[in-house]
């Protein structure tokens, strides 16, 4: 590079032949006194050394020497100053390479170095060659670094020291040597040569946008050193780190070309740090939907703030993406959970309040509450410290009056709780690695689609993917695997669960869950859950199972379809209501599970796959749909696959509507059960009422509450064998479990019959 070629700029001053009246006494600027005409000062037209040159006598304490052309110094060029000097005779001076700085306007640039260091000449009519450089960037080799204020100079040398010598001095040469300092001469673009300083300390915000200007797609190289940057500053070409940068926390360092968490990487020098920046510069800027972490490993040291990564948004809902990578929970990192125990008021007409709260000002928002009547995964949504509340995010069953809370906040790897509400995030093919000391993602307390797929969820301490409010709504979970820490414990002793949801409309698709004490926990409706398949069994025999899909909710309007459910069971409850008692309403309502494979080996003969749990009384059936399902126990037989724990309350089974429960099939299972249900009646002795055993079959142990149809299946006959030909009726609820019918005639008859019974109207 050499800006006198390319670009035909004049650089070279002219030779002293050609007239002393453009070489300054003073400081090279228009009016200060030329040499022209000197007393001290003459022009010698044959040198031994030098041909030409100018003879000066040495007269005061610095003797100066400056060309009056204004020599451009245009950003990212180098001028090197050359002079050849000896002396002739008299004291034996110092000499240096000197000059003027200017900016436009003809004004002095002060405060930066203005000449080079001195050479003491010590011999008679040795030719001397004095050299310096001057150019805007602090590189090695830079005598005089000028930033990128000046413009031009008016260069020359300075006469020091002892005075009354006479020396002969050269044509002084100036020379463009940018190529002296650039690794490519066309594709480079240091950000030195626009006024970086590396110092850790000097704000390089504004070198940097020259920088970014001026390259206009060449790379942009930041060489080592430490750059702070004060504001925002945008790269958009490549960029090479061989330094680091270091910001404040609120400003952006935005990479348009080069956005990935490598070139953040190298950027901050610090991965964590890099991530975040990354996120920031990902909510603030419109060109790019997604932060890729090219398959780089993160280490993270403690929980991840996400909002005050980005402390000017508090709220955001235009997709965006982080995929591609893994972020690991550093052994040895802050990820102790807070626990705090405290007193607090409920009242169940303010159902997600607690009132009266000691010590709330230790409360962290997103803990989790439990206490006497607490239903699971009851969280604090956010709280109130002047008036002494907490907002939950769902209500409590049973805790009325006030009593004991204890509040424990996990530490997750990331935490979006700082934002109000996100919406259309997405993880994509990310592995959280949670190592066993910290839970893995928690939910902002609002926003909607949320997304995760194919992303990793490992051995979380306490939760996968936590939502303490409604930021789960319409979330998507799809073909990832959630990975227990509590492999090897036995199902009574584990306390992980995978995933919690609170709100409506979340999509669960083909994803694998090992070991957890729950899958997943559903406090919202219209849930679709599909092609999953979790498992949650241990090695004791005849061991307990946990739920792995809880509903905890009555009215869940919900599609469980083509599971392959392991060695746990779905429990459906209505523990989040705050009036567990039914007084309106749907009830149980409004599930389908359809299709789906449930296995199970070496439990108690009483496990059963579908639990339902009332948590006050009065509740009922109303609109279930078990079919096309595949049931089957190993290593024992289970006695039924349909189970109502009565632990809080039973069911009101006189009230139970539509339930259709066919189409499935049974191995290893005592009584298989369905609705309707058709049983063959076979009455070898003549008698007017028929009592037809249900033998356990009906659902949940239902009444025998209507009938579909009475049908014949041979003529019935008397005890002479007469054929017969009358119609009976059904008489139902008999026996003192009410799942008897009686099939009655006029009068005495025998004959074999088929009647499909239900357990609803």
């Amino acid at each position: 590079m050499n800006k006198a070629i390319t670009d035909g700029v004049v650089l070279m001053p002219p030779s002293f032949a050609n007239g002393l009246n453009v070489w300054s006494s003073g400081d090279g600027t228009p009016g200060s006194d030329t040499y022209a005409n000197a007393a001290n000062a003459a022009f010698v037209p044959a040198d031994q050394d030098f041909g030409s040159c100018l003879e000066v006598q040495k007269i005061a304490n610095t003797t100066r020497l400056r060309y009056m052309g204004e020599t451009p110094l245009l950003p990212g060029c180098y001028l090197q100053i050359t002079a050849r000097i000896k002396v002739i005779s008299g004291s034996l001076p110092n000499v240096r390479v000197a000059a003027f700085a200017g900016r436009s306007g003809g004004n002095a640039v002060t405060g930066i170095p203005l000449n080079a260091a001195s050479t003491t000449l010590t011999d008679y009519g040795e030719v001397y060659e004095i050299k310096a450089i001057v150019g805007a960037g602090d590189r090695t080799g830079v005598d005089m670094i000028w930033g990128s204020e000046p413009i031009y100079g008016h260069f020359g040398i300075d006469l020091t020291g002892p005075n009354g010598g006479i020396v002969r001095i050269d044509d002084i040469e100036i020379e463009d040597v940018t190529s002296f300092f650039l690794r490519d001469l066309i594709s480079v673009v240091d950000v030195r040569d626009y006024g970086a300083i590396g110092d850790g300390t000097t704000d390089n915000s504004a070198a940097f946008d020259r920088a970014n200007a001026a390259a206009n797609g060449r790379l942009i190289l930041v060489p080592p050193g430490v750059y702070r940057l004060n504001s925002d500053v945008t790269l958009e070409g490549p960029v090479r780190f061989e330094g680091t940068v270091t910001m404040p926390t609120d400003k952006v360092l935005l990479l348009t070309t080069e956005f990935h968490l490598p070139a953040y990487i190298d950027a901050f020098g610090d991965e964590e740090l890099a991530f975040k920046k990354g996120f920031q510069a990902l909510l603030n800027n419109s060109d790019h939907e997604a932060l890729d972490l090219r398959g780089r490993k993160v280490f993270i040291t403690e929980p991840i703030d996400m909002q005050a990564a980005v402390p000017d948004r508090t709220s955001y809902a235009t997709r965006r993406v982080i995929r591609n990578g893994q972020l690991e929970a550093a052994s040895g990192g802050d990820w102790a959970t807070t626990v705090v125990n405290s007193q607090a008021t409920y009242d169940p007409a303010d159902s997600r309040t607690l009132t009266s709260v000691s010590n709330i000002a230790s409360v962290e928002v997103g803990s989790l509450v439990e206490g006497a009547g607490v239903g699971r995964e009851i969280y604090v949504r956010s709280k109130n410290i002047s008036t002494g509340e907490i907002t939950l995010n769902k209500p409590l069953y049973d805790a009325e009056g006030r009593q004991n809370f204890k509040f424990s906040r996990f530490k997750y790897l990331v935490d979006f709780s700082g934002f109000s509400s996100l919406s259309k995030f997405v993880f994509d093919d990310i592995e959280f690695q949670c190592n066993g000391v910290c839970s893995g993602i928690l939910l902002s307390p609002g926003g909607s689609i949320f997304h995760i797929r194919d992303c990793f969820v490992t051995r979380p301490l306490n939760r996968g993917v936590t939502s303490h409010g409604s930021g789960c709504q319409g979330i998507f979970i799809d073909r990832c695997q959630f990975l227990s820490n509590e492999d090897a414990e036995d199902v009574s002793d584990r306390q992980s669960i995978g995933f919690n949801i609170n709100a409506n409309d979340p999509k669960i698709r083909d994803n694998r869950a090992t070991r957890f004490r729950h899958f997943g926990l559903f406090g919202g409706s219209n849930n679709v859950i599909s092609g999953n398949h979790f498992f949650q069994g241990d090695s004791v025999a005849n061991g307990v199972r946990s739920a792995g899909f809880v509903f905890a909710s009555g009215y869940t309007s919900s599609v469980v379809s083509a599971n392959y459910i392991d060695n746990c069971f779905i429990e459906w409850t209505n523990e989040h209501d705050s009036t567990p008692d039914f007084t309106a309403g749907f009830s149980f309502s409004s599930m389908t599970i359809s299709s789906n494979v449930f296995l199970s080996g070496d439990v108690a003969p009483w496990f059963s796959y579908i639990v339902v749990k009332p948590f006050g009384t009065g509740h009922f059936l109303n609109g279930l749909a078990v079919t096309g399902n595949k049931f089957r126990s190993i290593q024992g037989n289970i006695d039924r696959v349909d189970r109502v724990d009565t632990s809080f309350a039973d069911l009101d089974r006189s009230r139970f509507k539509l339930v259709d429960f066919t189409g499935n099939s049974y191995n290893g299972v005592e009584y298989q059960v369905s609705n309707p249900l058709r049983i063959k009646h076979q009455q070898n002795t003549a008698a007017s009422t028929w009592v037809i055993e249900t033998e356990g079959r009906l659902p949940f142990e239902g009444y025998a509450v209507g009938v579909d149809s009475v049908t014949f299946l041979e003529r019935t006959r008397n005890a002479n064998n007469v054929a017969k030909y009358q119609m009976p009726h059904v008489e139902l609820r008999e026996g003192p479990n009410q799942d008897r019918a009686h099939v009655v005639w006029g009068e005495d008859q025998k004959g074999e019959v088929q009647i499909a019974l239900r357990i609803d109207d």
